[in-house]
This record gives structure tokens, sequence and C-alpha cells, in this order.
């Protein structure tokens, strides 16, 4: 075989994933490999993870690839680009050699609160130009948290990295690179290009910060020691990635203004393309810099799949969904949260899911859960739309709720809009898209020649009045349950 390939590799929450795409999107070689430990949690609220596992699982993966590609006739030479995405928020303290010298900490974990809601009063001029506030799992609250409870590993810290920063430095030995995906929630000002004054007050030194570049630039190329024990080629450059939420909103083929992606698996993200900032006064939307000068603002709420895993564990879900048309309309109301929490489409820390109504069967009280992700769904289209985004057909969707095509019909239904579902669309193919730009040109260009679609769903007409309805008085309980959900 002829012609490059483009690596992308995701490390997220449970373990690495890898893929190996030609220059028309073709998937060549695939890998996924689960960390051998699972992520500790030493206190409530605190979830953390070796780095070293991070990269022990990156390593299987990509020889995995390596060999794959191999066996399908292409030479080493053609593994030469590779890019890496993981998790938005999570970080670690590292010295001059990379070497870790704690645990990193979780995007997940919320240990950081206090910290988070005095960076909101430090930062004033910062969230009010940016239209968003700081929470505990984002990653400069963590910084700040190290500082003070860990003062003696913080001062002996070389780097501060985010997890992907980690990776690239095991690629290529460069620690002190990241991108502006991976900073936004460090506090970096994406507008200006800077890291921003307040970090002097909060007593974070910026010589332990990264240098940004822009998702798709070169950074590197691998040592000769990470090339041969992945590989890849000798020649190979690391390209900058982004948080695996970009990614997978890369991958789910949205590239113009006025495109979005919602994607549903344990939690639902939403994320588009705006060519102005979006701001949102009650701090829930947040926006991360397109590469093509563009913003990406998004939005996350705690409702998703995860409800199904909490309400409806050792079911077949496959078999609930073959019913789920026998039970529409349906009389049950619910806000389907399985935790405690809710930050998107409002913000209520104390909100707890509720159900109205008394289900008759297992299968309509499913259908109900289905149908009220997607007026979560649609809510928050409704916010984005009120701040000023353009959202145009079709909306985009990824994430793992996409294997359901009766949800994914049902949410076309709901939302009153057109669905589409690329191939392949998660955040490794994400980061080889990002892979590919630097060769391709540009991330638009890489996106409209590697993503092809597999699916579309437009929504039925017979259950237009019955959701709209439906839809209303969903909103107006919540209104009555939650504050803040009247906004």
């Amino acid at each position: 075989m002829t012609g490059e390939l483009f690596i992308g590799l995701d490390v997220g929450t449970q373990g690495a994933r890898a893929v190996a795409c030609a220059a028309d999107g073709r998937v060549a070689a695939e890998a996924s490999v689960p960390f051998a430990r699972r992520p500790r949690e030493p206190k409530p609220g605190w979830h953390e993870q070796q780095p070293e596992d991070w990269w022990r699982a990156a390593v299987k993966c990509l020889q995995a690839v390596s060999a794959q590609a191999s066996a399908a006739g292409y030479g080493r030479d053609a593994l030469g680009r590779i890019a890496v995405s993981s998790t938005s928020g999570t970080v670690l303290l590292a010295d001059a050699a990379g070497k870790p010298l704690l645990p990193a900490i979780m995007y997940s974990d919320s240990r950081a609160a206090d910290e988070a809601q005095e960076i909101n009063e430090t930062a004033r001029v910062y969230t009010e130009k940016f239209g968003s506030r700081f929470s505990a799992s984002f990653a400069l609250p963590k910084i700040l948290w190290l500082a003070r409870h860990r003062p003696g590993k913080f001062a002996a810290a070389a780097r501060i990295c985010h997890a992907a920063d980690f990776l690239v430095g095991r690629l290529t030995g460069h620690y002190d690179v990241s991108d502006t995906s991976n900073v936004l929630k460090t506090g970096y000002d994406v507008a200006d290009g800077r890291w921003p004054a307040f970090f002097a007050d909060l007593g974070v030194p910026l010589g332990k910060l990264p240098r940004v570049v822009r998702p798709g630039e070169p950074i590197a190329r691998l040592t000769t020691q990470a090339a041969d024990k992945t590989g890849l080629s000798r020649l190979a450059i690391a390209v900058a990635g982004a948080t695996d939420g970009t990614a997978g909103f890369l991958a789910s083929g949205a590239c113009d203004v006025g495109q979005w992606c919602s994607t549903l698996g344990t939690t639902l993200v939403l994320r588009g393309v705006s060519r102005t900032l979006l701001r949102d006064p009650l701090g829930r939307v947040y926006s991360h810099a397109h590469p093509e000068g563009h913003w990406l603002p998004g939005a996350a709420s705690n409702v998703g799949g995860e409800c199904l895993e909490a309400r409806f564990k050792g079911s077949r879900l496959a078999a609930l969904d073959a019913k789920v048309s026998a039970h529409l309309p349906n009389p049950l109301l619910l806000y389907p949260l399985a935790r405690r929490g809710e930050r998107f489409p409002f913000v209520d820390p104390d909100a707890r899911g509720f159900v109205q109504g008394k289900a008759r069967s297992k299968a309509e009280l499913y259908a109900a859960h289905l149908e009220a992700v997607a007026f979560v769904e649609r809510w928050g289209y409704d916010i984005l739309a009120g701040l000023g985004a353009p959202v145009c057909d079709p909306l985009f969707a990824s994430g793992g709720a996409v294997a359901s095509g009766v949800w994914l019909q049902l949410r076309a239904d709901v939302l009153g809009r057109p669905l589409r579902v690329a191939a392949d669309a998660h955040s490794a193919k994400g980061a080889a898209l990002l892979a590919a730009a630097s060769a391709m040109g540009s991330l638009s260009e890489a996106v409209r020649r590697m993503v092809w679609f597999e699916r579309s769903f437009t929504p039925r007409p017979d259950l237009r009045a019955y959701l709209d309805d439906k839809y209303g008085r969903f909103r107006a309980a919540c209104a009555a349950q939650y504050s803040g959900a009247g906004a």
C-alpha cells in the first residue's frame, strides 16, 4: 500500500484508543487497550489516575496499529503524523524529565470547589470577557489546590501538564507544549493568545505552564526511542491535538459556522461553530478557539446515557428499543438525572432527578427516559439560539448513544430537525483529522475529505403536536422543581 496514514490517539477515563486513517478517511488500523488499574478515589469526590498507566496503554495501542498497518501492506514510513486527544481539565505535576510527581487529578475530581470560587472572584474581568465561570472540573482550580495543599511537590515541579501534554511529551521529549483547546480550562486567554495577568494574584508561576499552539500545528519529531517503541516512523511528527470533546466534535463532520453536534454518551455535550464569541451571563457555556479563527461554543449536561445504566442495569436495551414506538405518546414526565447536580441547561448543584406519574411497565418508563434526554437536548439548543448562536440544519450526532437508531429517530422527532451520523465519530478519529490538517492545508479540508456519513434521521410529522406539547409541560415541571430552571 502507498500513501500516508494519519494517527489519532485518544486516552480517556477507562483506556486508550488509536486509529490510523488514510487520506480519504478510511480507517486502515484500529486498536483499544483498557487501563490495567481503575481510577483511584482516595476520598469522596476525588478521582486520580497514574499517568504512566496512560502511556503504557497508549504504547500498546500504537504497537497494535503499527502491526495492523504493516499487515495491510503499509511501510513504517507511512505512519508519519500523530495527534493526541485526552480528557479536558485533567492535570498533573512533572519534573523536567517528564516524570510525574503525583497522580494526575482527573477532570471529574471535585476537591477544588473552594479554589474555583476564589478564582471566579479574582478573575472577574476574565470571566465577564468570556461569559463563562470556573468550576471544580476545570484545570486551574486543581492547580491552585496543588499549590496550597501539596506545596513541596508544586515547588519541585518543572511543568504543569494536561493529560495530552504528558503523552506528547512521552512521544517527543517536549513536556512544555499544549494547545488552545486543552488550556481553555486552565484560564488561558484564547482571544488574546496569552496567559492572563490574574495568575500573579493566584501565585501560579507562568514558568511552569506550557507554551500554547493551535490544534493541528506541528510540535516536534518523535524521539527515536518513542518511534521504535510504538512502531511509528522514525521521521514521524507529533501534531497538536485537542481535548477529547473537541476531537469528537470534529469527527462528527460539523465544521462550518452554524453546524452543531450533540455528543451523547454518559453525559450530553453540545458543541458548534460560531463566527463570534458566545457569552452566557449565567456561565453555562464556554467557547474553545477554532483553529481557523472561529469559535467553538459548547455546554455539557449531567443528563445522558448514564440514566439508562442507573435505571435499567441488567436489561437488554435493544429489546426495550423495540418497544418504544408502542409507548409513544406516554403520560410520564421526568428529569433523568442519575447523579446529584446539574450544570446545563440550568445550574443547580442540588438537583435530583424526578418522575411524575406511575409507569405501567418498564418499557413505558424506558421510552419516557429516551424522550426526556431528547427534551434536555432541545432545551440546550433553545438556550444557545437565545444567546445568539446560529443553529443550522442538519444537526450532527456522535457518542455511544448513536448505537440506538430508535433513540436517534426519537431525538430527531423531539428536536424537529434532521440528524446526521458520521462513521467513526469518536475522539481518536478526530485526533487523526488534526494530524491530517497539517498535511492537507486546513482542518476544514481534512474534515471534508475524511468524514463520511452513514445514517440520517428526519423528524416524523405525526409526532410533532404531541412532542411540542409535552416539551412545554416538561419545561414547566422543571421550572417548578429546580432553582434556575425557569430562566
